[in-house]
């Protein structure tokens, strides 16, 4: 089992920045993808940025590209989401994930290819 505790959200106006973390306890071994979805008020769960194992390779969504940034450190556990320029849009719960599966061929971006999930922390973005 692996367990993710989020934290950082709050209510920012829009054009801040936030800083999301997520830390990872358990079998964090058995982890090689994590990653960040959000959740607004009757929307679907939609993907927001993925990292590998080492750190090195990132894939965002469309909408947060150029403003988000993930990030790891696997020595302490933890992944992060820096987001800058926030938009009201922005607005959602967030939510970090992990699985323990990649098949290289394709960043997983569909909420039913992870196998782990945080309790989600909320960020509020006012116009």
């Amino acid at each position: 089992q692996v367990q993710l505790v989020e934290s950082g959200g709050g209510l920012v106006q829009a054009g801040s920045s936030l800083r999301l973390s997520c830390a990872a306890s358990g079998r964090t071994g058995s982890v090689v993808v994590m990653g960040w979805f959000r959740q607004a008020p009757g929307k679907e769960r939609e993907f927001v940025a993925v990292i590998n194992r080492s750190g090195y390779s990132t894939y965002y969504s469309d909408s947060v590209k150029g403003r988000f940034t993930i990030s790891r450190d696997n020595v302490k556990n933890t992944v992060n989401l820096q987001m800058n320029s926030l938009k009201p849009d922005d607005t959602a719960v967030y939510y970090c994930a992990a699985s323990t599966s990649f098949s290289g061929v394709r960043w997983p971006v569909m909420k039913d290819e992870y196998d782990y999930w945080g309790q989600g922390t909320q960020v509020t973005v006012s116009s």
